[in-house]
């Protein structure tokens, strides 16, 4: 995990469908939901399969590797929190075992291109902790399902 005191952040809404990913990234350890019916890994957690319907599920490790699968950059901040973040990236990433999460871009925004390879990468900012996704195959390619 990394520590960002230069930027901004607001606490996400954690219900008790997905309080127990916010603690993996929080520990560093990041799971996901994985259907034992269809096998399929989803995101975000919920407490049935969005693919089968299933509710046999498990919390596994991922890689955390992806690709850029597409990105918005904020030049106006949303809320004055962010202010002075501006200009800022939200991507989407498609991680190697499929599902999609959304996240803070905190590579250099001349590295956004199409399928890029991104890193899930958990940053802390205060007491806050959040998804977010840097350039490359990065320090988490040690990460195992």
């Amino acid at each position: 995990m990394i520590v960002r005191d230069d930027l901004h952040a607001t606490a996400p809404a954690i219900d008790e469908d997905s309080a127990w990913w916010w603690e993996s990234l929080r520990l560093d350890a990041p799971r996901f939901p994985r259907c034992r019916g269809c096998g399929r890994t989803f995101f975000p957690p919920m407490n049935s399969c969005p693919h089968c319907g299933g509710n046999d599920l498990e919390r596994v490790r991922v890689s955390g590797l992806g690709h850029l699968h597409s990105w918005v950059v904020s030049h106006n901040a949303a809320e004055s929190t962010f202010k002075g973040d501006v200009p800022y990236a939200v991507v989407a990433v498609e991680l190697e075992e499929g599902p999609r999460v959304l996240g803070r871009w905190l590579g250099d925004l001349g590295g956004l291109r199409d399928c890029a390879p991104a890193t899930l990468t958990p940053y802390r900012v205060g007491d806050i902790v959040l998804p977010g996704f840097s350039p490359g195959a990065g320090e988490r390619a040690d990460r195992g399902g």
